[in-house]
């Protein structure tokens, strides 16, 4: 057999990149793409007590030919999304013991990131994605092709820059390109916060909580990457959705017919 080896959370498409042909989520899961042809029948096959010395040969078939592309999809608990310089990678950086590129400008992640925090006596795997623009779904900034890292995700941690000012409107243009992408991203559990609030008043950060709260509707955490603000009791909060999701998954594999 040729054996291709490929990181968990793999999938395997056919030519037209849409036909999904595997999916290897688990470690040590294996799936055969392409048979190979049936093996040919050599003279010693046809030997007789009559014919000693055969001279027939029957020659093998044909083996299966195609094109396939991989698309690598992270396995993490919770995903970072947010527009660009909204304090994602700061986040990571904050929470974990990973050490992205952390830059005063906008696209300063290039390429997903992973990192895991510790919360109380459990584990939580947080993946960080470039940041996301209006118009991304259409390839406007890096577009939303890295967004399929958080498809796997059990909830979103949505960052939302305090200083920037228009919280309300960076909140919606984010949704709407989860929306557009599809795969139900915008039907996550989303932990909304309101990040740098180091940087406010007291005053500032009760207002604009306050038009984060009325533009979703969900509750808003003030919090600070920078400073470390409130960070335990968010990831405590998300530890206790991934593991509501995990013990969920389980029992439906359980009780499947």
């Amino acid at each position: 057999d040729t054996v291709l080896r490929v990181p968990a959370g793999t999938q395997v498409f056919a030519e037209d990149r849409q036909t999904l042909l595997a999916d290897m989520l688990e470690p040590g899961r294996r799936a055969v793409i392409s048979t190979g042809g049936g093996g040919g029948r050599g003279n010693a096959a046809f030997k007789s007590s009559t014919n000693r010395a055969p001279r027939r040969a029957d020659a093998g078939g044909g083996g299966e030919e195609e094109w396939i592309w991989l698309r690598l999809k992270l396995i993490a608990d919770a995903g970072l999304i947010g527009l660009p310089n909204a304090g994602k990678s700061t986040f990571l950086a904050a929470v974990t013991r990973a050490r992205p590129k952390v830059a005063d400008y906008p696209f300063t992640t290039l390429h997903p990131g992973l990192g895991v925090a510790i919360v109380d006596d459990g584990e939580l795997l947080l993946a960080d994605i470039p940041g996301l623009i209006e118009g991304a779904n259409e390839g406007h900034g890096l577009g939303d092709r890295f967004l399929g890292h958080v498809e796997r995700c059990a909830a979103l941690i949505h960052l939302v820059d305090g200083v920037a000012g228009d919280v309300a409107g960076a909140y919606k243009t984010v949704r709407g390109e989860l929306a557009a992408y599809g795969g139900g991203l915008d039907e996550k559990e989303e932990f909304l916060c309101l990040n740098k609030c180091d940087a406010l008043t007291g005053e500032i950060v009760a207002e604009r909580r306050e038009e984060l709260e009325k533009a979703s509707g969900r509750e808003v955490f003030t919090v600070s990457a920078a400073a470390g603000t409130n960070l335990q009791d968010l990831l405590r909060a998300v530890g206790a959705r991934v593991k509501a999701e995990k013990q969920a998954g389980l029992e439906k594999e359980t009780f499947a017919p």
